[in-house]
């Protein structure tokens, strides 16, 4: 009977029921599988999640380091510029403290001033070394040049310093550890208008009426486009020093 009903059926129907068939135990398998995948996911999640929240907590760590680096790289360049900008002020500090020194050659705007003894006859009762150029002269001249704004002075080549001497030898003059004979160039370096303000400055005038007109001490002047002032050859000694106390290191007078 069984035998009689499947031969009367049709062949696509029997092919169509296998099939449903093995479509049933497809389905079966996928279900009893996917339990313990979908148990694992569940058991994994939460370390996962707790990896991750690590390794987020991680990163944000490295941005904050690299937040404070970079700070503190703005902060040595900082120190760094400031340092360059010390360094720059003391190298021209020095430079000006070299030059006042006289310890570095110049050159530049400036007027040479030459002093010749005096060619008129000497009374019987007058003195030679009054128609002579002396020190006191050479003196004279460098202190009106200083004060007309000049800004380095040399008196035939020998470069005139703050401990600079000016000492009458004979017929001659000691300039620092130099003999100096006539006529002496005083040369200066200093601004454009350095003439007009020495020919203005009273000790100058005073200096030419008293030497030049009394006595005829010869005196003129050149104005070249530029002079050179050679640096001081000899050595500087500091022979006594002290430190200068800062005011705000001096103490308060007491009020008792």
């Amino acid at each position: 009977m069984t035998l009689r009903w499947i031969r009367t059926r049709p062949s696509w129907q029997v092919t169509l029921g296998a099939a449903l068939l093995a479509l049933g135990f497809l389905i079966a398998a996928q279900l009893s599988s996917e339990g313990p995948r979908v148990r694992y996911t569940t058991q994994e999640r939460t370390p996962l999640l707790e990896t991750a929240a690590e390794l987020q907590s991680q990163q944000d760590d490295l941005r904050a380091r690299i937040l404070q680096l970079r700070s503190q790289i703005q902060d040595v360049e900082s120190r760094g510029a400031g340092s360059a900008d010390l360094v720059r002020q003391l190298n021209d500090g020095l430079e000006q403290a070299r030059i006042a020194a006289g310890l570095i050659p110049l050159t530049g705007t400036g007027i040479v001033l030459q002093l010749e003894d005096s060619q008129q006859p000497v009374p019987p009762d007058g003195s030679q070394s009054d128609y002579l150029v002396g020190s006191r002269d050479i003196r004279t001249i460098v202190q009106a040049l200083w004060l007309a704004g000049a800004e380095a002075i040399a008196v035939n080549d020998e470069r005139v310093t703050p401990t600079t001497a000016i000492i009458d030898i004979g017929s001659s003059l000691l300039v620092n550890s130099a003999y100096l004979a006539p006529p002496y160039q005083v040369t200066a370096l200093g601004p454009a208008d350095l003439y007009q303000r020495l020919s203005a400055s009273p000790g100058f005038i005073d200096f030419v009426r008293a030497r030049a007109e009394g006595y005829g001490i010869r005196l003129s002047f050149a104005e070249p486009p530029s002079v050179d002032v050679p640096a001081f050859v000899g050595t500087v000694t500091l022979r006594y020093s002290r430190p200068i106390a800062s005011p705000a290191a001096t103490p308060a007078p007491s009020g008792n």
